[in-house]
């Protein structure tokens, strides 16, 4: 039981909807890890395209999270210089207004790299807006506007998103980021499902 090719496009004979986004995402600024997939009824092919907007820094996602159709991640490209009375883009259409613009206005505005941990679940049409971290384990709830970090583990919905809930409790979460299953070899995550898809975080545990 070795499981599925991490590099295969569409791993769900007859469900084309389905794709493991590896094979499937060439940008430099996109990472993302082994069987981390896209389902969208138009093909997850063009997730890139679809789902990445207004490139300028990176999207880094780890392995094994699930993301629902339309999800968004807005990258540093869309945020506005917000330090003068205007937030109008004046200096892009040229033609005289882009002299005396300071970049450093813009950079300033730019909150990093946006990073999605392990195992996470972004459920259909959530908006991910640049800079935030999504902790391992979490799940973000059906058109939630996350605009602050995530904790590991915990389950957020909302506009603007807040935390609904934890998975688990404060000790369990951290005996989970201690075992980091997503980092085991395909091979041991397939010889231990029974325990990873469980709840018994003595059997995980042990099979770390």
């Amino acid at each position: 039981m070795d499981g599925p090719n991490p590099s295969i496009k569409h791993p769900i004979p007859m469900h084309t909807r389905v794709g493991f986004l590896k094979g499937l995402v060439s940008a430099p600024n996109i990472e993302i890890g082994d069987f981390t997939y896209y389902d969208d009824p138009d093909g997850p092919d063009k997730f890139a395209e679809k789902c990445v907007l207004h490139h300028g820094d990176k999207l880094i996602i780890g392995r094994f999270c699930a993301i629902a159709e339309g999800a968004r991640f807005i990258m540093n490209g869309a945020n506005h210089a917000m330090s003068g009375f205007s937030t109008y883009p004046f200096n892009i259409f040229g033609h005289g207004w882009e002299k005396g613009f300071d970049p450093a206005t813009w950079s300033k505005e730019v909150r990093g790299d946006t990073i999605v941990g392990n195992d996470v679940w972004i459920g259909m049409e959530a908006v991910i807006m640049p800079g935030v971290t999504i902790g391992h384990g979490a799940i973000v709830g059906a058109k939630s506007l996350v605009t602050h970090d995530v904790p590991p583990y915990a389950i957020v919905a909302g506009n603007a998103a807040k935390v609904v809930r934890m998975r688990f409790d404060d000790r369990t979460v951290r005996r989970l980021l201690a075992v980091a299953w997503w980092n085991w070899p395909v091979d041991k995550v397939s010889r231990n499902l029974d325990a990873i898809r469980g709840a018994n975080i003595s059997l995980l545990e042990a099979a770390a």
